[in-house]
């Protein structure tokens, strides 16, 4: 699929796994200097190519969609890095929350934003660690072709990589479309 919205240069498993190592240990900098819970916000980027417009505009309406979220709560919030990386772009955002409401806080604009299936917000607590959905008793992602559990059709490789941006472009379309309106 050539689609200028994902064009970038493609990286290999090795770049991916050392920028997943980087930013396991830029968290545990931010649990030693702060104490609390953060959530690491990155686009779903499948394929080679992680950094394009499309995941430099994905993650930050994230960012756009989290922050205001987390100020009407009342929780204190610090964005503690944007990153363009070869990997893909990636954002770090240090939460005075309860762990487990802000989990449910993400869940909740993960399900319910127009782009939310497109992000992946994890929160992380300096004791608890990651804390996923089914811990909470949420039901897996689905998928964005099929509407199947992600991990299933992931791990089979169900949908060809042009099937995944086709249906990642329709969703980024209608969000566009929605907010003209």
């Amino acid at each position: 699929m050539i689609d200028d919205l994902f064009a970038g240069p493609a990286v290999d498993l090795e770049t991916v796994l050392a920028a997943r190592d980087a930013r396991v240990a830029r968290r545990l900098e931010v649990f030693t200097a702060r104490h609390q819970p953060a959530v690491s916000i990155s686009p779903v980027m499948p394929g080679p190519v992680k950094n394009c417009r499309a995941s430099r505009g994905l993650r930050d309406a994230a960012l756009d969609a989290l922050l205001p979220r987390l100020v009407r709560r009342g929780w204190r919030c610090e964005v503690v890095e944007v990153v363009d990386a070869p990997a893909g772009p990636e954002a770090l955002v240090s939460v005075a929350a309860d762990p487990v409401a802000l989990k449910r806080a993400v869940v909740a604009l993960e399900d319910r934003h127009r782009l939310g299936r497109l992000w992946d917000l994890d929160v992380i607590d300096p004791v608890v660690g990651g804390i996923s959905r089914s811990t909470l008793g949420f039901a897996p992602r689905s998928c964005f072709v099929c509407d199947r559990p992600a991990h299933a059709c992931a791990r089979s490789r169900a949908h060809t990589l042009d099937e995944l941006l086709a249906a990642m472009r329709a969703v980024i379309d209608a969000a566009r479309l929605s907010s003209v309106a």
